[in-house]
């Protein structure tokens, strides 16, 4: 190659290295431009969430409870002071004890009444009856759903089982919230602050899992919505901020909120709550009664025993009877307890055999 060529080539890769960098300079420039409309973008969605949160605020509720018990009364009192207007019904008389904590009453013999609410609707209904009651209680009511624009609840602490039954017989109108307030009248009595909330959002008109990629509508014409065209469509974004207001009751009150899948849910709580019932109940057939000399630890054991056994068999049967993996947990205890005594055996053996 001669000189001449050698510097033409030379100016070439000084030129091509230059426009290399100048793009890359622009690509920079670029990105930052993004990042900071982006950060622009998120300032004004946390302005407009809140602006948001004090409209809805603005805005009461009304709140049906079916089943208005001790645990019924104790979050109806909760959404009352969160300014909600709230209509109970219950199979016994609970006018007095509505009253004092500012509700309405209505018998459970009268569903039409009921649902009208003095025609004001329902805008979320909380079913607050016992496991084993749940699907017939929803049964008796399907027909007054119809066409009803309502938010189901349940408070039960199984939740495959009424999400099951939820999807199964409520009409599409209705959009479900399946929820364990994993504490009650008794450990919330002074404040739900650092209490857990477990919750799924399980479908939002029509949208199954609405906050998962996945957004299928349960009927197979619709599939694959985005995310953005769910948000903006006017009845869809309704029944969301519908949601996220009652959501917004236990959130406010202090509650760990834990937004979890029904199925986690099972496979957890029969490892902790279903095994602390368990135990409870079969320390109570033991006949375990207090001595003089008891011990802290014994202490704890009665405690045990009363704490689970104030609740009903009812409650205990339901735990059983309706989560998958109570059965596992059974039989895994039921093992642990094997191998324990016999390492108690084997040790025994070893000393008689070591003389």
């Amino acid at each position: 190659m001669c000189t001449t060529d050698k510097k033409e080539s030379i100016i070439q890769s000084g030129s091509s290295s230059s426009d290399g960098s100048s793009e890359k300079n622009d690509g920079q420039t670029k990105l930052l431009d993004i990042k900071t409309r982006e950060a622009k973008l998120f300032r004004l969605l946390a302005e407009v969430r809140q602006e948001k949160a004090i409209a809805l605020a603005s805005q009461p509720l009304n709140i049906g409870v079916v089943g208005f018990g001790r645990f019924g009364q104790f979050i109806a009192k909760a959404f009352v002071k969160h300014g909600h207007k709230v209509v109970a019904a219950s199979r016994s008389d609970y006018t007095k004890e509505a009253a004092a904590v500012g509700a309405s009453y209505v018998s459970l013999s009268d569903p039409e009444k009921f649902f009208d609410n003095n025609g004001n609707g329902i805008d979320v209904l909380v079913v607050a009856v016992s496991i084993l009651s749940f699907e017939q209680t929803l049964r008796r009511f399907i027909s007054f759903m119809e066409n009803k624009d309502m938010l189901i609840v349940d408070v039960l602490s199984v939740k495959e089982h009424p999400r099951k039954i939820m999807l199964d017989l409520l009409p599409e109108s209705c959009d479900i919230l399946c929820t364990h307030p994993m504490f009650g009248p008794d450990s919330g009595k002074h404040s739900w602050r650092g209490l857990t909330f477990v919750y799924e959002r399980v479908r939002v008109k029509g949208v199954i899992n609405p906050d998962t990629k996945a957004r299928d509508r349960s009927n197979s014409t619709a599939s694959a919505i985005s995310a953005s065209g769910l948000y903006f469509d006017g009845e869809y974004a309704s029944g969301i901020d519908r949601l996220e207001r009652f959501l917004s009751i236990w959130e406010e009150e202090g509650c760990r909120m834990v937004e979890l899948s029904c199925s986690e849910h099972d496979a957890y709580t029969a490892n902790s709550q279903f095994i602390t019932h368990l135990v409870g109940r079969i320390l109570e057939a033991q006949g375990l009664v207090e001595t003089p000399i008891d011990t802290k630890g014994f202490e704890s054991v009665r405690t045990l025993i009363s704490t689970t056994t104030a609740d009903s068999f009812d409650l205990f049967y339901g735990l059983y009877k309706h989560n998958q993996n109570s059965l596992d947990t059974i039989l895994t205890l039921r093992k642990a307890m094997d191998d324990v005594i016999g390492e108690l055996h084997i040790r025994e053996r070893n000393e008689r055999f070591s003389k």
